[in-house]
């Protein structure tokens, strides 16, 4: 079968390798879509705090069961499904208490151990999600979709709330539509304009573009009346952005961290003390997570698939690395077509 392997920083092959072959508890799946997430972008960079070369990428997919053993899940073949692709221990102090999320030597498939960018790949069956009739395109965006609604979580964000997304990402936008499930009144910030207009196809009160700190400034008290925001979430991992989050967030209010960076902030803490702010970081996703989510979008109808602003066939999948590298500012979510 075909992989795609990402050799080093800016190289990415695709090139024969071995069909996996199930063990005991496992399936063989056959993949439908895959998305390009920033993560992805970061390890072809080589910014990722985590990724070791070489790498199969890819942790946000959607595969047809091709072999799989009986299970109390109700899971066969045929079925089209996607999968929860952090590897917890289970023996940590974490995973003892049940936060498997942030299991402290977690593995994420395409960071830390293979990814999803095969033709076929394997999977434990515990981990595997029935798709319940989404397509195959939509039920690849679950994962991240999970990753916000996590994160959104941890915001506890109550109806008509001031909610303000600082990235317009793909998590970004996600967050946005997570916020906006809980009845926040969401507002976005980016540096790129262009991601703004895609974002505001999503039904948020408004956007505005953060190209120096007085036009952040002047965005959020326009945005927010002097107030500030009861919510603020980093999705970009920067370390201006944090500081844009604490900056904006309303005196009680709550700063969530989504984004992951591999630079240092040098602020003034005692901020947080003064403000008295509940500041959250958000890792991963539960499998509480990945069902929820298959339920509201297929109940709610959400457009998920909106966010795709390119698909590449897997064979142009280096191609779609490049192109995604040198136009992110324009492109949102990028899915591979195996």
């Amino acid at each position: 079968m075909k992989a795609l392997i990402i050799e080093k920083p800016g190289k990415v092959t695709i090139r024969e390798t071995d069909m996996p072959r199930p063990g005991q508890g496992e399936a063989l799946l056959k993949m439908k879509y895959g998305g390009i997430c920033g993560s992805d972008l970061n390890s072809y960079r080589g910014t990722s705090s985590y990724v070791s070369y070489p790498r199969i990428p890819g942790h946000e997919f959607s595969a047809e069961i091709v072999e799989i053993e009986k299970n109390d899940a109700g899971l066969k073949p045929g079925m089209v499904v996607t999968g929860n692709p952090y590897f917890n221990c289970g023996t940590c102090y974490s995973c003892r208490r049940g936060l498997v999320n942030c299991c402290t030597t977690n593995q994420t498939m395409g960071v830390q151990r293979e990814g999803a960018f095969s033709e076929y790949i394997t999977m434990p069956i515990n981990r595997l999600y029935e798709g319940k009739g989404l397509d195959a395109k939509t039920l690849a965006l679950i994962e991240p979709f999970c990753i916000s609604y996590h994160g959104i979580g941890h915001a506890d964000i109550q109806k008509g709330e001031r909610v303000l997304i600082v990235g317009a990402g793909t998590i970004g936008v996600l967050a946005a539509l997570a916020a906006r499930l809980r009845g926040g009144r969401v507002w976005m910030t980016d540096i790129s304009a262009q991601k703004l207009a895609l974002a505001e196809r999503f039904g948020i009160e408004g956007t505005f573009v953060n190209a120096d700190p007085g036009a952040f400034e002047a965005g959020v008290g326009k945005a927010a009346g002097g107030d500030g925001f009861d919510v603020t979430i980093e999705a970009v991992g920067l370390p201006s952005t944090f500081q844009n989050c604490i900056d904006a967030a309303a005196f009680g209010g709550r700063v969530v961290l989504i984004g992951v960076g591999k630079k240092n902030l040098d602020f003034n803490f005692t901020l947080l003390q003064k403000k008295e702010l509940h500041v959250s970081g958000s890792r991963n996703a539960l499998k509480k997570d990945f069902l929820d989510l298959i339920d509201r979008v297929q109940t709610n109808r959400i457009p998920l698939a909106d966010i795709i602003t390119s698909a590449y066939a897997f064979d142009d999948g280096v191609q779609a690395f490049a192109d995604f590298d040198k136009n992110a500012a324009s492109m949102l979510k990028v899915v591979l077509e195996f």
